[in-house]
């Protein structure tokens, strides 16, 4: 929950409302299959779905919907211990999608790039969330410009 509200933040930030649920691919694929629908008659544009382990569950919505789904890997760490493929195993389970169910996946617990892939993608249809972007690159490009081309304060 801690990487995914990553994602949440940042939506806030760009003043896009969201809903988020905690399911399971595996564990509850009957409840995953009606939230599914439910998200769709909801008028939902973009999934946004992290997933350790086997990662199954961005696939498995693609799969139910064809509604872009942006996958975030997740590592996948016990109190006390990892599983020793420092998300690894999710990354590549997400990335590696059957032909004709793609899952447009980003880095390793980067929840953050996968709300800023699903904003680029709602900004297709939106120009308020498309201005609200170049104006925060525009700001980004400004403030690594003024730290000297860095981007980070030494």
């Amino acid at each position: 929950m801690d990487t995914m509200k990553k994602a949440a933040d940042v939506l806030k930030e760009f003043g896009v409302e969201y809903k988020a649920y905690i399911l399971s691919a595996h564990r509850a694929g009957d409840l995953l299959v009606k939230t599914i629908a439910q998200v769709e008659n909801d008028g939902c544009e973009v999934i946004i779905a992290g997933a350790g382990l086997s990662a199954a569950l961005p696939g498995v919505i693609a799969s139910r919907t064809v509604l872009p789904v942006v996958g975030v890997p997740l590592e996948c760490i016990n109190p006390g211990k990892s599983n020793g493929l420092a998300g690894m195993d999710a990354l590549l389970s997400v990335v590696q999608m059957p032909p004709q169910i793609p899952v447009a996946t980003v880095g390793i617990n980067n929840a953050k790039n996968g709300a800023y892939m699903a904003l680029q993608i709602l900004a297709i249809k939106y120009p308020e969330i498309k201005a609200k972007l170049v104006e925060f690159r525009r700001k980004m490009a400004a403030d690594a410009e003024a730290k000297g081309g860095l981007g980070v304060e030494l």
